[in-house]
């Protein structure tokens, strides 16, 4: 017998935060089985949940004594987000149903909690202006408000944090590969240049993204490629290419004339870049399975053209699309990525040709890892020179938050 929505949503957030499971890989596994409507429900209370989270744990901070059972926790947790804030659900049906998924000796505990906020309403914390009071309100650690109001100032640190809580806008890119721009003749697309558009609907489920026409890209991650500025013959080094969305935009921009070697340090992820050049009528990639920071004598010394290091990062400018990332992220481990950054960076570094480009970029917004880094590598590559870094703020193009800067390397010694 099949789960129902709101019993198979706490199943995926138990996996998401009780097991460190990704909220979007867990949703798109989904059962065919569900309805559209029942579809639509699950994925409403797994995002809406995860990114309010700690809101939600304070509407229960006076009525919980004591440590609660996690799955319990998760429980009350999602079910206080219907209550509160998705009015089309009654809080009886709400309160019902997390009652029969409680354990027998929680039932009464669960109804008696779910009630009291449901008859109260929502809480909100003082309203005193301070980081703490926002950390609440929009469910982000304090550390990580703390760190964006010293590198960005407050004012940005809240329109981030609060930009986060939005749902995503849906973009997309032509794949002009296989398709023309004419053909994507939709009211429900708007274009934003000559590849880039928003999609008002369900992108995944059309023709066009099932036949390799389009590709599910952020309009911030485009602009990544962009920078590259390759062409036709070129030869490119994608260094952390999985699952292969830009690497398929380069091979657009080449018109799938030239050479692009695309790496990534798992065999199982090397096949998904490998399954998209299928789809999208890519024939100039070859893929391979290697560890970008420590790249032996097989790539040699000055061979390429183009140089891509989309690196490993702290994801904090995607947290609309994945907001159990706020969660998970520590200062220790993002010194731990700015460590292996720097290794991918300078290990790149050799195998531009002279006057060649390389794009660093990564999807987080945090100097350390951004401005920081590429400042460390010209201070120690004086053969490099930047043309131009940007730092793209989530509300700017109500799109992702992305860094990227473009280097050249000089033509003589």
């Amino acid at each position: 017998m099949m789960m129902s929505a709101r019993e198979y949503a706490w199943t995926i957030l138990q996996r998401v935060l009780l097991e460190n499971g990704y909220a979007n890989l867990l949703l798109r596994s989904m059962p065919k089985e569900y309805s559209r409507s029942d579809r639509n429900l699950i994925t409403e209370i797994v995002y809406g949940t995860l990114r309010n989270k700690s809101m939600l744990e304070f509407q229960r901070k006076d009525l919980v004594k004591g440590r609660l059972r996690p799955r319990t926790a998760v429980l009350l947790d999602m079910s206080v987000y219907q209550i509160l804030y998705l009015s089309r659900i009654p809080a009886y049906a709400v309160i019902d149903e997390a009652v029969s998924l409680a354990q027998k000796k929680e039932k009464g505990f669960v109804n008696a909690v779910l009630r009291a906020i449901a008859k109260r309403g929502e809480v909100k914390p003082e309203q005193d202006g301070s980081l703490e009071t926002l950390a609440i309100e929009t469910s982000h650690p304090l550390f990580l408000l703390k760190l964006w109001t010293a590198h960005y100032g407050r004012e940005t640190a809240e329109a981030i944090a609060k930009h986060s809580q939005q749902r995503p806008k849906m973009y997309g890119r032509l794949n002009t590969l296989k398709c023309r721009k004419e053909e994507l003749d939709d009211p429900g697309i708007t274009w934003l240049g000559e590849t880039c558009f928003a999609c008002d609907g369900v992108l995944s489920e059309t023709e066009w993204f099932q036949e390799g026409k389009v590709l599910i890209q952020d309009r911030s991650s485009q602009m990544v490629v962009e920078l590259l500025d390759a062409h036709a013959g070129m030869k490119v080094l994608d260094l952390c290419a999985a699952p292969g969305t830009k690497t398929q935009q380069i091979a657009c921009m080449m018109e799938n004339r030239g050479e692009i070697t695309a790496l990534d340090l798992y065999p199982e992820r090397v096949g998904l870049i490998e399954q998209l050049m299928e789809k999208t009528g890519v024939s100039i990639v070859r893929c391979l399975a290697r560890d970008a920071s420590v790249l032996s004598e097989e790539f040699a010394e000055e061979s390429y053209d183009r140089v891509l290091a989309d690196v490993p990062c702290s994801g904090l400018g995607d947290l609309s699309h994945k907001p159990e990332i706020r969660f998970r992220v520590s200062p220790e481990s993002i010194d731990e990525l700015a460590a292996l950054q720097k290794r991918i960076l300078n290990r790149a570094a050799g195998l531009l040709k002279r006057g060649g480009i390389l794009v660093y970029s990564t999807c987080t917004l945090n100097r350390k890892e951004n401005e920081a880094q590429v400042l460390s590598f010209l201070k120690e590559h004086p053969d490099y020179a930047l043309i131009r870094e940007e730092t793209v703020f989530p509300m700017a193009y109500d799109s992702d938050g992305f860094y990227m800067a473009a280097l050249r390397k000089n033509s003589q010694d």
